[in-house]
């Protein structure tokens, strides 16, 4: 269902779109992190586990750049994951004011046991799309996301 809002063309076309981008984001989500929930994890949490493998330590404001959250939810988001002994926060020897997050080997074994299911429900949730159709739906996407971050950086 598209907008219900009585605008100018361009208006009632930009809201359509960003409804239905909206939508097909949170079923693709939804179908995609099911495998999350017998970890007993977010997807907030998974994404940086998933960061952290991939990239290796990172500080906190690092990964919510990268997971596109806010310092105050990462802060939470890691400070869960530490409970149950997933990550580790490691202080630097040379600025004491440096904290990076560490994977810790639960952290790691947990991490690399979901990896596969989840590119797997990723390739299954992105078959509806030819291989045509998701190359230019990860172009439009970076389009649109480029286009947006150039705008707050120019505010």
């Amino acid at each position: 269902m598209g907008t219900k809002y009585r605008g100018t063309r361009e208006e009632v076309r930009a809201l359509d779109a960003y409804i239905k981008l909206m939508r097909a984001s949170d079923a693709v989500s939804g179908r995609i992190h099911t495998h999350l929930a017998g970890a007993k994890l977010t997807v907030s949490q998974f994404g940086v586990l998933e960061a952290l493998l991939h990239l290796g330590p990172l500080c906190q404001s690092a990964l919510a750049e990268k997971l596109l959250k806010s310092g105050g939810n990462m802060t939470l988001v890691i400070d869960n994951l530490e409970k149950r002994g997933l990550v580790a926060r490691v202080r630097s020897v040379s600025d004491r004011r440096y904290i990076t997050v560490h994977l810790t080997e639960a952290g790691q074994a947990l991490v690399k046991q979901l990896i596969k299911p989840h590119v797997q429900g990723v390739v299954a949730a992105m078959d509806a799309l030819t291989p045509d159709e998701q190359e230019a739906l990860g172009a439009l996407c970076r389009k649109l996301g480029t286009a947006q971050k150039a705008l707050l950086v120019n505010k």
